[in-house]
């Protein structure tokens, strides 16, 4: 089966089928358009998405009145950021962007992918952090730029 356009998402959905498959994907491959993935249940799909748009977790690639498979992404190693001043949000987001690392936000915290350097740098300048597995809903996108 070719899945060519995402139905819908379990978050929004009206009308959900009442047997659930499940596609289970690193956060990485949701901005892939183009995969070959396995269901829960031993199903083969190729993804081959005709909009430039990214996964997300929970989407719906099939659905018919008994049966549906839904993406569900699997927890990602992250630093999660809670500064406690803007000063403190300030300086963290002027590194994170000299390291061109991208972040998520979710409430009060910041969400970004687990590394050592830049725990030691939360740590120098005493940042409340703590290292958690945690789900994220879309993918961590890097975004490129040019230095002229």
């Amino acid at each position: 089966m070719i899945i060519e356009r995402i139905v819908g998402n379990i978050e929004t959905a009206e009308k959900l089928a009442p047997h659930k498959e499940r596609v289970y994907m690193e956060s990485s491959d949701l901005v892939k358009r183009i995969q070959r993935v396995t269901t829960d249940h031993g199903k083969e799909l190729g993804i081959r998405l005709r909009d430039a748009k990214d996964l997300q977790d929970g989407d719906i690639l099939y659905q018919d009145e008994k049966n549906m498979i839904v993406i569900s992404v699997l927890a990602d190693d992250l630093l999660v950021i809670s500064p406690t001043s803007l000063q403190q949000m300030g300086e963290i987001a002027h590194q994170l962007g000299n390291r061109h690392l991208p972040a998520q936000f979710e409430g009060g915290e910041m969400l970004v992918q687990y590394d050592y350097l830049v725990e030691d740098l939360l740590q120098q300048l005493s940042i409340p952090h703590r290292r958690e597995e945690r789900k994220v809903r879309q993918a961590f996108r890097h975004i490129g730029h040019k230095h002229d």
